[in-house]
């Protein structure tokens, strides 16, 4: 999130104007809206994008919510592109890698488990895709804000539990959801890391209620 900041005022402090792709009301589009809010203009369908007004043509640059699939930016970016061919756009790279990641985790374990839970809000597009992904491999899926969403019955006939988060969830969520079920019965927790994510993504100073570390992308299927 710091570096799309970091884009966002280089462009806007340039005289671009910036078309933000990205989900009104996500916090981190609300942390970017913030960095130039009389340059960036926020975008979220195919659609929105024949609405877009500019002050000039030839001075505009693109960047997009970091937690949203490459798939879900690619459409909009061409849109753009087609519009305003002499703009300038982030790579996918900076687009995708924390979504993509944790599709691939739950990917990597979604044919082992009996019960997927991914921890992450109900408004965070990331974490839905995750509950999706998982049902249509036809395991029971449920997104869950925290460990006290947990349903009992949902484990009752679960021999291994899945457990992830969207590209938002902080990590000790996580670690408090396995906490949850381990104290339903003895558990084997397994750790499965289908990449590394060193950079952090944080909320604006302003925005910030309290300090938490940047989601890892884990997966955790306990036994």
């Amino acid at each position: 999130m710091a570096k799309v900041h970091a884009e966002a005022k280089r462009a806007a402090d340039a005289g671009d104007t910036v078309i933000l792709i990205g989900h009104d009301g996500h916090e981190e589009v609300a942390g970017t809206l913030g960095v130039a809010p009389g340059r960036t203009v926020l975008v979220e369908t195919v659609e929105g994008v024949a609405e877009v007004r500019v002050a000039d043509r030839e001075k505009v640059t693109y960047l997009s919510q970091t937690t949203l699939s490459v798939s879900e930016v690619e459409e909009i970016a061409a849109a753009l592109r087609a519009r305003f061919p002499n703009i300038r756009g982030q790579g996918a790279e900076d687009i995708c890698y924390a979504t993509s990641n944790r599709q691939a985790a739950v990917a990597a374990v979604v044919d082992e488990a009996d019960l997927v839970l991914v921890v992450g809000s109900a408004n965070s597009s990331n974490s839905n895709r995750l509950v999706e992904l998982a049902a249509a491999a036809g395991v029971e899926a449920h997104l869950i804000e925290d460990a006290a969403a947990i349903d009992p019955a949902w484990l009752d006939a679960a021999g291994t539990v899945a457990v992830t988060a969207g590209a938002s969830a902080p990590p000790v969520l996580v670690d408090e959801v396995v906490a949850a079920i381990a104290a339903a019965g003895p558990i084997e927790v397994v750790e499965r890391r289908v990449a590394d994510e060193p950079q952090e993504f944080l909320l604006p100073q302003r925005l910030r209620t309290h300090d938490a570390p940047a989601p890892s992308g884990r997966t955790r299927p306990p036994r």
